[in-house]
């Protein structure tokens, strides 16, 4: 959730910021090829941040989750600081990420667990999840 921000709010800059670069170039005449380039790539780089963002935003901030349920497999790189976790769901052949996940050794890595997890409308934001025992449906894990 915290990339899917900090996403929005640097192609917001990006795209102002260009914009009012280009302004401040056009009042004072002062046209540079490097100046010029650098505001096109931020308004392009920004553009495409806006672009993969906004679509998302009003289940942002609606609050409009849906819950996708089942059988799952978890696959946790642990290689940076932080260890991050894709969500394989078995039922619906969708993938979510998660990252600061903490460590399932003592449950087993290859063994499916019962997972929900709460995800924008469109499903390209991830919110939140659980993991439960496939078999006892015991809660084992949950994101805050």
């Amino acid at each position: 959730m915290t990339t899917y921000y900090f996403m929005l709010i640097f192609g917001a800059f990006l795209v102002i910021g260009s914009l009012i670069g280009l302004f401040v170039m056009y009042f004072d005449t002062h046209f540079t090829f490097s100046n010029v380039s650098k505001s096109i790539l931020g308004i392009v780089l920004g553009g495409f941040l806006l672009a993969s963002t906004l679509p998302s935003l009003k289940f942002v901030v609606f609050k409009q989750y849906d819950v996708v349920s089942g059988k799952c497999d978890i696959e946790i790189d642990s290689s940076s600081r932080t260890a991050e976790a894709d969500f394989n769901m078995l039922d619906s052949d969708e993938v979510f990420s998660f990252r600061n996940i903490p460590k399932l050794d003592a449950y087993g890595k290859s063994i499916p667990y019962y997972c929900k997890v709460t995800v924008t409308k469109d499903h390209n934001v991830e919110i939140s999840y659980k993991i439960y025992n496939p078999k006892t449906q015991k809660l084992i894990l949950a994101s805050n």
